[in-house]
């Protein structure tokens, strides 16, 4: 699967979980012990939005995790992503973006763009109570996405715990969390 259609598909599957949360969730932990419901869903709507103004090259969010939650979550969400997708689109991977850590390849930034919201879309999914699986086929591209950004050094500094061991025969989605360091 292509990147952008996996990061697509990925923001997709995140704005069905961002609708499905009702507001007496938001005060309910989710397995990024940092953060509850209400500061993960700010943090992962901050993300998206800055990422697409680093690529549209305009000015980057102060404080992604100041995000302030509108009403209607999943309207909020998809207008982001829908606004993100679209710079990502016109600019494509062959160019070199500004996301917040200074410049860099944009295949290198849409990467940490799908293994973020992949990531935190399972995180709120599980502390809402809601189906966290991703399709296997997305599940693959964002792992394939984490082998080339998420190394030993990024852990440290990123906020991923060491890989969790799974079953060879754990899902896609399952593999993917448990090598982010979350427990399945």
């Amino acid at each position: 699967m292509e990147l952008l259609d996996a990061l697509a598909a990925t923001f997709d599957h995140t704005a069905t979980i961002v609708a499905g949360v009702t507001p007496d969730q938001l005060d309910a932990t989710t397995p990024c012990s940092a953060w509850d419901v209400r500061a993960l869903l700010a943090h992962t709507i901050g993300v998206v939005t800055n990422m697409g103004l680093g690529v549209r090259g305009e000015a980057l969010l102060g404080d992604l995790n100041a995000t302030e939650l509108e009403p209607d979550l999943g309207v909020q969400f998809s207008t982001v992503a829908g606004a993100t997708m679209a710079a990502w689109r016109s600019v494509g991977l062959d160019a070199e973006v500004d996301v917040g850590a200074g410049p860099m390849p944009a295949m290198v930034a849409a990467s940490i763009n799908l293994l973020d919201t992949a990531a935190h879309s399972w995180d709120i999914a599980r502390a809402t109570g809601q189906p966290s699986e991703l399709s296997a086929d997305v599940a693959v591209a964002v792992m394939e996405a984490c082998r080339m950004v998420v190394t030993d050094e990024v852990r440290s500094f990123a906020g991923f715990d060491a890989a969790v061991p799974v079953p060879a025969d754990a899902s896609p989605t399952t593999q993917l969390v448990a090598f982010l360091g979350r427990q399945p």
